[in-house]
């Protein structure tokens, strides 16, 4: 050996600084895989803050000749090599910066980097969340700074804060192995350990962190409810009121806390926007409700249709030629400017307000009828108009025109107002007041007259159509008009009370649309009715028998209810109309995949995508693979096997199915 080697090797067990530009990574390392850059990132940001708190372990270079080249190979420590390194990238210390470090040349290198990285046990997670709360507490170190001094997020810090605040009944339990660290991330939601020890002793063997969040939160109100939307989470919190979040999972905005906070906050604004529509509208009274109120029983009196003012017209044909200038030049841009959209929504907003000035209430109406301000499924406000409350309606001038005296005034689709009724009024009462007929004649000679009104009905296959429609209509849009001859009840029932926010969706918009649609044309007065229905074309008379009937049809299953024919004949019925739900319902979080196992969102996405897919989220969190599985639902057209329409027997054997929907009007032979 040379002299030179003689006076730079050191002897074993030294304890040197040395620059840091002399150290190099040892080929003998047994950890292979590059280190992480965020452990490097937390070294570099834990050494700045205090230091290298462990000795890097070298061993000098050697050239060829055994001579050491005054460089060194690392052994143990490459970590914080590397995250040094980092800091002189930062300019945060010199190239040259002294680094503290142990020679050994007397144990193997690559030996004991392997019994560095083997024989340390990790410190416990239970410990590590205690130890963050001890800096925030004893230190009064925020979560930035200490996230600053880890070299880890503050998000990260701030949840190893929320589960040092786990009860420690709890956090023995999770010492000790018998709760996941999912689940106690889970208990984490909430601060109160006496709610945390409540949930847990309600959980069985194995509760599922998602069945944990729930028990947790069922008092609360998510932040994504109509409610919630409809005050807004700033004003619910100058309100006073707090919000809880987990810090574990998306949670939408946290949970609401003071649910009857909440109430009240939504009671008092529904009731302002109450108070503003009669002051604006004019109407005898408003009511604000959460729902719809359905058993109402009051009549509702519909808007007319009136011609625009000249200068509505005109301001309304110029919105609409803007419009289609500003979709032509549309065509030939890549993107919209934020200024051209805006002035989109102010047209579209422009050409509403205009055309909802065709649709006029008569201010008899307005001064007598009330209205409902409700909050929709989406929490935004929607408004009914148009109740007449029995008290309200005008007294009848002539009480034995049109059904029993004893019987409310008919009621119309509007007011009785009208004279749509002249010349149909009864044949039946008695001519001679003074010398009336026997009851018992009366009804001998009418159930003949029944019985030949029968017969000839019977013949008559379009009169018939006119009488079943006049019924159904009569009995729909006039209640409590008793001015059907013809023993046809139509019998509804309230989708609303078996799908909450049903009403709100496109489908519910447009049968509502539809109905108000007929209402409005419709005479004012029951008694005018009759001619209505059969001066109509034969189209659009079929067209308001078929609304009719369509508002009379059930295909709900109820647990309760054995209606297995009733059932079948719908899936007939969904045969013949060609029923395809796609176009009025699509799988969604809300509607169907976050109601559902994780199984079911599974089978969904591979029967709808493919089996790729569905492993892909196979184990996400249920919230999580629920919005992920909306996602790759959304295009496929996929239904669950409720909204289908079975396959008619002709389309399972390959053949065209035949129309058994009566496609032409049966006047048409006349």
């Amino acid at each position: 050996m040379s002299a030179k080697s003689v006076e730079t090797i050191v002897e074993s067990g030294t304890e040197l600084f040395i620059p840091l530009n002399k150290l190099k990574k040892s080929p003998k390392n047994a950890r292979k895989t590059p280190h992480s850059e965020a452990a490097v990132e937390a070294l570099a940001a834990s050494i700045a803050a205090k230091g290298i708190l462990q000795n890097l372990v070298v061993e000098p270079e050697l050239d060829g000749e055994g001579g050491a080249t005054g460089f060194y190979f690392v052994t143990i420590g490459e970590g914080r090599r590397l995250a040094q390194l980092l800091r002189v990238k930062r300019k945060e210390i010199k190239k040259t910066e002294p680094i503290r470090c142990i020679i050994d040349t007397a144990n193997d290198a690559h030996e004991i980097s392997l019994d560095e990285n083997v024989t340390r046990e990790n410190m416990h997670p239970a410990d590590q969340f205690e130890a963050f709360r001890k800096l925030a507490d004893e230190r009064g170190f925020g979560a930035e700074e200490i996230a600053a001094r880890f070299g880890v997020t503050a998000q990260v810090v701030r949840q190893r804060l929320r589960l040092a605040v786990i009860s420690p009944r709890l956090m023995q339990v999770y010492r000790d192995g018998e709760l996941t660290l999912e689940q106690l991330m889970a208990f984490a939601i909430t601060e109160d350990h006496a709610r945390q020890e409540a949930v847990f002793d309600r959980l069985s063997y194995s509760g599922d962190a998602t069945i944990i969040r729930r028990l947790l939160t069922e008092a609360h109100v998510l932040a994504t409810d109509r409610r919630a939307r409809f005050v807004g989470i700033e004003a619910y919190l100058e309100a006073g009121g707090t919000v809880l979040r987990d810090l574990f999972t998306e949670d939408r905005g946290g949970y609401l806390e003071d649910v009857a906070l909440l109430d009240l906050l939504v009671t008092a604004g529904l009731g302002h926007e109450a108070d503003r529509l009669r002051a604006a509208e004019g109407w005898k009274w408003t009511e604000a409700h959460l729902d719809f109120p359905h058993a109402h029983g009051l009549r509702r009196v519909y808007p007319h249709q009136v011609e625009l003012s000249a200068e509505d017209q005109a301001a309304l044909e110029a919105a609409r030629h803007e419009v289609e200038e500003l979709s032509e030049w549309h065509q030939t841009v890549d993107e919209i400017p934020d200024h051209v959209d805006v002035r989109f929504c102010e047209l579209e907003a422009e050409i509403d307000r205009l055309e909802a000035k065709r649709h006029v209430y008569d201010p008899e109406d307005v001064a007598r009828a009330g209205a409902f301000v409700i909050l929709s499924h989406d929490g935004d406000l929607r408004i009914e108009r148009g109740f007449i409350r029995p008290e309200d309606e005008k007294p009848r001038s002539q009480p034995d025109q049109v059904g029993d005296a004893s019987e409310p005034e008919a009621q119309g689709a509007g007011d009785e107002a009208a004279e749509d009724g002249k010349g149909e009024e009864s044949g039946s009462d008695e001519e001679d007041e003074d010398c009336p007929l026997s009851d018992l004649l009366v009804r001998d000679l009418t159930a003949h007259r029944t019985l030949g009104l029968r017969l000839n009905l019977s013949e008559q296959p379009e009169t018939a159509i006119v009488a079943v429609t006049h019924a159904l209509a009569a009995q729909i849009f006039y209640i409590g008009a008793n001015a059907h001859a013809v023993g046809i009840q139509p019998v509804r029932i309230d989708l609303a009370s078996h799908a909450d926010g049903i009403e709100d969706t496109p489908a519910g918009r447009a049968w509502a649309d539809r109905h108000a649609d007929w209402a409005r044309q419709l005479p004012r007065d029951v008694a005018g009715l009759w001619t209505f229905v059969a001066d109509l074309d034969c189209d659009s008379r079929m067209a308001l028998f078929a609304h009719c009937v369509a508002l009379t049809v059930n295909a709900v299953k109820l647990p309760w209810e054995r209606r297995t024919r009733a059932l079948a004949t719908a899936d007939r019925l969904a045969q013949s109309v060609e029923l395809d739900m796609t176009g009025y319902w699509r799988p969604t979080a809300r509607s169907y995949l976050g109601r559902v196992t994780k199984a079911r969102i599974l089978d969904a996405v591979r029967e709808g995508v493919n089996t790729e897919a569905a492993e892909r989220i196979t184990d996400m969190k249920k919230r999580d693979m629920a919005d992920a599985a909306e996602q790759l639902l959304t295009a496929t057209g996929w239904l669950p096997a409720l909204l289908r329409t079975p396959k008619s027997d002709q389309e399972r054997a390959g053949e065209t199915p035949n129309q058994e929907s009566g496609a032409t009007c049966p006047m048409a032979a006349e």
